[in-house]
């Protein structure tokens, strides 16, 4: 009796690590070849691209229907594009989180409605953002600011980089929010209670302790939606950016070049696409170059202010 005992115990331990080898093998492997393949892509973009990348490349304007010249306007266009979305949707996102973790009553109708908004937000395709975004940022607030400031000439009724930011934010909303609402809740309930105990009100406690310990989640949802919103071109076609503009938008009214917009009229309006090859690579290299820098810099704050808090 002892050895057949001794014989289960043998196999099913043996079983166990083979089961346990088998989903090692399988999880390494397909890291590994997530890792080849973007590894691959970076280089081959690299290879193609840094021999075509110049000082008049990155300063100068683009000449002769986009087929010569810089690409300045449209790194300028991209980065205050980014930055202006995130000043626009991490406040309503981070807003909206704060509401669902720490005032909404947990599993009432309204938050599961919310809560279901956003994940359906979420599974949007990013095209119909741009149609909304027509629909509602342009034709019903900016008709109704031109009529309400008394605008002879459409001045916020046409596309702009104001719009073209608010869709996007309206985009990225989902990831803020979730990561926010993770963040918060991460965030141990004793603190809460030991700021009430000391008289605080519900708000102050929310302001002085659970936004600064979530203030990494929030920084995370905000890389999350700059890596999101940088790279979208659908949306923007309808609400801002344009083929090409020689000068630099000097108001939130104004259009706008898009890096990933401008990649995309070189590979498909071109008049002479292989002509226009090694602007597509440069052009490549650098929005991912300028998408890294945005989220390098993120993160660097975050882990600043991760150290600060544990220092």
């Amino acid at each position: 009796m002892r050895n057949t005992n001794s014989r289960n115990n043998s196999w099913h331990t043996w079983k166990k690590r083979v089961k346990g080898g088998l989903a090692f093998a399988i999880t390494a492997g397909s890291l590994s070849l997530i890792v080849a393949i973007i590894a691959i892509m970076i280089g081959h973009f690299l290879l193609r691209g840094l021999p075509n990348i110049s000082w008049e490349f990155l300063t100068e304007s683009p000449r002769n229907n986009n087929t010569e010249g810089g690409i300045f306007p449209a790194v300028y266009g991209t980065t205050l594009l980014v930055l202006t979305m995130t000043l626009i949707g991490v406040p309503v996102g981070v807003a909206t989180a704060v509401f669902l973790s720490e005032y909404a009553r947990y599993g009432s109708r309204f938050a599961r409605t919310v809560r279901f908004a956003v994940n359906t937000l979420a599974g949007v395709p990013s095209i119909v953002f741009g149609l909304f975004g027509v629909g509602f940022f342009i034709q019903f607030i900016g008709a109704g600011m031109d009529t309400m400031l008394g605008n002879d000439v459409p001045v916020w009724a046409h596309p702009s980089l104001l719009w073209a930011a608010a869709t996007l934010s309206v985009l990225t909303l989902p990831v803020v929010i979730v990561s926010v609402e993770e963040a918060l809740r991460a965030v141990p309930h004793e603190l809460r209670e030991a700021s009430l105990a000391l008289g605080a009100t519900k708000w102050q406690t929310v302001w002085r302790v659970a936004l600064p310990n979530s203030l990494t989640g929030i920084l995370t949802g905000s890389i999350l939606a700059v890596g999101r919103g940088a790279g979208e071109v659908a949306p923007i076609i309808f609400v801002g950016a344009v083929y090409s503009l020689p000068k630099l938008p000097a108001s939130l009214s104004d259009q706008f070049m898009h890096l990933g917009y401008h990649l995309f009229v070189l590979t498909t309006q071109s008049p002479d696409v292989e002509k226009a090859l090694p602007q597509q690579y440069a052009t490549t290299v650098v929005l991912l170059a300028l998408t890294f820098a945005l989220n390098f810099a993120a993160v660097y704050v975050r882990i600043r202010i991760r150290r600060k808090s544990l220092g």
